[in-house]
């Protein structure tokens, strides 16, 4: 397919989009052209209702150095999933690290498995402090593969290994979270799959410093219904992920999520965290496409 021909006609669309649905004047509008032209280095105005992040696991080519002087140009803030050997370059550029990683020891093997409790308390009970001396608030979790382990049994093994840690997250600041996957695409055998079982661990450890890290690519895969979940559970919800779907691509016009109106409802909920964007840019421009993401988010 020819980029060349779809770029143009996906900026005209988004153009309309925005237009359309989150008030723009025309102004606004021709700001968003603007800032589109390669050679325009302008960061532009947010409108401050969206705080912006960003993975920078999805622009894997990019040294984070000259990654995080790019964001700044877009209005991002913060950038997600980065350990504390790269700390250093996010303080640099006055970047927060949104969403702290490094003490998990995998995506499949977590807190719903008690043989890998000892190991995952250790490990949580030093980058607590590493994320606090830091700076920093987010530290991410996972509730492992469920391997024949049950709903319940894992939410009773859950809730037990992360007691051991939570007191000390409360005492530094530190909140953890759970990321929502999707079992049925990405992620098969995961445990924390659906919104209902991360909500009843959030419940059963009773701390506003364990949320759960609402990742709508993945939710909207696993069960819908993104709007009045987040609606109905905000208060459990820490920090937020996108992507489109199908395909974890592009979150413009090609894929069956409107983002604006998603945006709009989180902003309505009081939320004060961060909305990071995870989709893999499959347009030539990746950054481009970024940039055009983080405007489409900013309502």
């Amino acid at each position: 397919m020819n980029n060349s021909k779809i770029e143009p006609q996906r900026r005209t669309a988004i153009k309309k989009i925005l237009l359309a649905t989150t008030s723009l004047s025309m102004a606004d509008a021709l700001a968003l052209n603007s800032y589109k032209t390669e050679s325009n280095k302008t960061k532009i105005l947010m409108k401050g209702n969206i705080n912006h992040s960003v993975c920078k696991w999805c622009y894997g080519d990019i040294p984070l150095d000259e990654f995080a002087v790019e964001i700044k140009k877009m209005g991002i803030t913060g950038v997600d999933l980065i350990g504390p050997k790269d700390w250093h370059i996010l303080k640099k550029h006055n970047l927060d690290s949104t969403m702290c990683n490094g003490a998990e020891i995998s995506l499949t093997e977590g807190f719903n498995d008690p043989q890998y409790h000892p190991e995952l308390i250790e490990n949580y009970k030093k980058y607590i402090d590493l994320v606090a001396d830091a700076g920093y608030t987010n530290l991410i979790c996972f509730s492992g593969n469920r391997r024949g382990i049950n709903d319940e049994a894992g939410l009773e093994n859950c809730a037990k290994g992360l007691k051991e840690i939570i007191g000390l997250a409360e005492k530094r600041g530190v909140v953890l979270q759970m990321e929502l996957f999707n079992s049925k695409v990405d992620h098969p055998d995961y445990m924390c799959d659906n919104s209902k079982w991360g909500v009843e661990l959030c419940k059963r450890l009773g701390s506003e410093n364990f949320k759960l890290l609402y990742d709508i690519y993945h939710m909207q895969i696993s069960e819908g219904d993104i709007i009045r979940t987040i609606k109905e559970n905000h208060q459990y919800f820490g920090h937020y992920h996108t992507a489109g779907v199908p395909g974890r691509n592009e979150i413009d016009e090609t894929q069956e999520l409107f983002y604006p109106a998603i945006m709009k409802v989180i902003f309505e909920t009081g939320f004060k965290g961060y909305v990071a964007q995870e989709f893999i840019p499959k347009y030539k421009d990746a950054l481009n496409s970024l940039r055009s993401s983080v405007i489409l988010c900013d309502i």
